[in-house]
Order: C-alpha cells, then structure tokens, then sequence
C-alpha cells in the first residue's frame, strides 16, 4: 500500500506539472524622453501551479523605468503585454493580486492602466486606472506598493494582458522630484471550485495514508 500511496503522490506531482500554463511575454518596453532613449524590462514568469508574471522595471537596459532624480529624463512610460493559455485541466481564472511598486517625490506623477482582454471573443474582462502622487501633486512623498485586487467580469483562462504606465514630473528642480517604477507583478488566482477539488483530492490522499497504516 505504500507503495500505491507513492505512486499516487508522484503521479499528481507529476500531472501538475504537465498542466503548467502556457505564459507569453508579447511586449515588456519603455521610452525616456528627452531623447526617446528605448529601455527593455525583464521579466520572470512562473506557470505552476498558477500564473505569475513579475516586470523587474527597475533593472531595466540601459536604462531603469525613472524620470528625474538627476538624469535628463523628465518623461516616459513602459507597456507590457503578455498571454495566458491553458493546458488540458488547468481552472479558469477569477482575477489577480496586481502590485506596483516604487517611489515618487515633489512634482512627480505615475498614471496606470491595466486591461484584461478574453482570446476567444475579445470581450474586455478587467479595465482599470489610477495615479501615484508625489507630494508636489497632493500625494506623499517616499517608496510605495500597492495591492490591487482584481476580479474578472467573467471567469476565463486563456487572456492576454495589457499594462501601460507614464511617467512625469514637472517641478523646477529634477535633481529633486523624481518618479521611479520599481516592480510590477501580477498573481493569478483561480475559481474557488478548483481550489475545493485540490483540497478533496489532497483529502482523498491523507484518508488513504491512514488506512495503509
């Protein structure tokens, strides 16, 4: 019976990952003006057991996703998009832990938009915006992260995703006001059946570990 117990928990690791989503990077790019100097992002994308797409903005070549602080930039913006689709079995998906990170000061401003778009149909499931304010703005002063919570209009698993930032300041003194976009990453969070059918199974396991001994 051991020897089934092992079996079955090797079998199901090993379904898991045959079931890893399939994640495309389609664009991770910005632009810093003036001079409209061309940067590109890296990006580390996890896809198992769900999808999870990370944009390092501030490692990015040659230059990182920053305007003031004592470079020439004054303006910019980074877009990225990438999709998501399915292996046999894997859930549909009901939304997303969105996080941005990075530090604004003075007149300085970071404007987002985050659209989610379904494949099968082009029905827009998520369309959203917002902005950052240093101080000079009404804002405050300092780094930030923020944890947006996502929720799809409808469940889907095969989507692809579109981010677009800018980038600004506008005071007199740019050794001073600065607008920095850190990280930028998105955790995907499947429907709740799936998660109570995960537990069953792991359930089912346990039930049997007990009845071999």
């Amino acid at each position: 019976m051991r020897r089934i117990l092992g079996s079955l928990i090797v079998s199901a690791v090993l379904t898991a990952a045959a079931h890893a989503w399939t994640v495309t990077i389609i664009k991770s790019q910005g632009q810093l003006n003036p001079g409209a100097v061309t940067t590109n992002v890296p990006a580390v994308v996890i896809n198992n057991p769900l999808p999870q797409v990370t944009f390092l903005t501030a490692a990015g070549q040659p230059n990182p996703i920053l305007v003031g602080d004592g470079t020439t930039f004054t303006n910019g913006g980074y877009t990225a998009e990438y999709s998501i689709a399915p292996s046999l079995g894997d859930p549909n998906l009901t939304g997303f832990n969105f996080i941005i990170a990075g530090f604004v000061q003075g007149r300085a401003q970071i404007n987002w938009q985050k659209k989610v778009v379904r494949n099968s149909d082009n029905a827009i499931l998520y369309l959203q915006s917002g902005t950052i304010s240093g101080a000079g703005f009404g804002g405050s002063d300092g780094s930030f992260s923020l944890n947006i919570v996502g929720t799809l209009s409808q469940p889907a698993n095969d989507v692809t995703v579109y981010e677009n930032f800018t980038l600004f300041i506008a005071g007199q003194a740019p050794g001073f006001d600065t607008a920095s976009l850190l990280l930028v990453e998105q955790d995907w969070v499947p429907e709740p059946a799936s998660l109570i059918a995960l537990g069953a199974g792991l359930a089912g396991l346990v039930g049997l570990r007990r009845r071999t001994r």
